[in-house]
């Protein structure tokens, strides 16, 4: 295993903040994860950790197939993590809102650039990101319909979905876009938490890696053969919104199955303590993402949920 700075930004106040790479192997450019890109995500940033040690054992033992190289960047915005900010905590911005970077723009784009430039050229990137909606996802590999993307690889992950986003304007900065758009075979981790640290999401997130990382001929490792995915598009997702806002009581998880009608929430008056409203399935399915937050306001997507193919 080889430390080494990825890339260092300049600090007049505190002192510098240095974005570790960690390398495994030597040869080819063949595989980079990166995890926690945004200050919350303490979960992506504990995978990455252990990665690196389940790495750094494989490496000693020779089971790093020659002519692999593995990058892991367990942290790119440790800067916020330090001071309880999800984005950058000067001006708020989003690191991956800012690919491919700038080297002479603001300071998040500069970070950004460093970082791709260290990165890009890999075969395949593995990033851990975390959703704009704070809930719990059942486990999925995420692609952009870039025209670049391989469903068929994202399979050998072992999870049960691979989604496809068709991108929108503001996808185009993501490093999951770019990635591909420069050529990798990139993908999107989804594992159930963020901030919190789940120790079961965890231990089965580096497995799914090095499952890919085996089946790809860069590892030698025996693992769990894992799911044949269903290969979903965000449209097939059925988004469900409460029609009160309150004190939402969750009574499904992400995995579950639901039939047409059934209640999947209830919403509380704060003030009052009398349920005021159920949220009900519209369809047969399974949960997919299930809102986390006690406090919802009215309209809020809290379910979305696997259509029946059938219907």
């Amino acid at each position: 295993m080889k430390k080494e700075c990825i890339y260092s930004l300049k600090n007049c106040y505190r002192d510098d903040m240095n974005i570790y790479g960690y390398r495994f192997g030597k040869g080819e450019k063949s595989a980079c994860i990166v995890g926690a890109m945004r200050g919350n995500e303490v979960q992506q940033l504990y995978i990455c950790s252990k990665l690196v040690k389940t790495l750094k054992e494989l490496e000693k033992k020779g089971n790093i197939v020659a002519h692999n190289e593995i990058l892991v960047i367990p942290s790119v915005n440790h800067s916020s993590m330090n001071v309880g900010k999800r984005f950058w905590a000067t001006d708020n911005t989003d690191i991956n809102r800012m690919f491919p970077g700038y080297h002479l723009g603001e300071t998040t784009q500069r970070i950004a650039d460093g970082v791709f430039q260290a990165i890009k050229d890999y075969s395949y990137g593995i990033h851990f990101p975390s959703f704009y909606m704070e809930g719990e996802f059942v486990p999925h590999v995420r692609m952009m319909d870039t025209g670049f993307q391989n469903a068929s690889l994202a399979n050998l992950f072992g999870l049960p979905y691979v989604v496809i986003r068709k991108p929108r304007p503001y996808d185009t900065t993501t490093l999951n876009y770019n990635w591909q758009i420069w050529n990798s075979n990139a993908f999107s981790v989804y594992t159930s938490n963020t901030s919190q640290i789940d120790e079961k999401s965890a231990r089965m997130t580096v497995a799914l890696v090095l499952r890919f990382l085996t089946r790809m001929g860069i590892l030698r490792y025996t693992s769990h053969s894992g799911y044949i995915a269903s290969v979903l598009h965000e449209e097939d997702l059925n988004p469900v919104k409460n029609d009160a806002p309150g004190i939402y009581r969750r009574l499904v998880d992400p995995g579950e199955e639901v039939r047409r009608g059934q209640v999947l929430a209830t919403i509380t008056d704060p003030l009052e303590g009398e349920e005021i409203s159920q949220v009900l399935s519209p369809t047969d399915g399974v949960v997919f993402f299930a809102h986390r937050s006690p406090l919802v306001m009215e309209g809020t997507v809290i379910f979305k949920i696997i259509r029946r193919l059938h219907e």
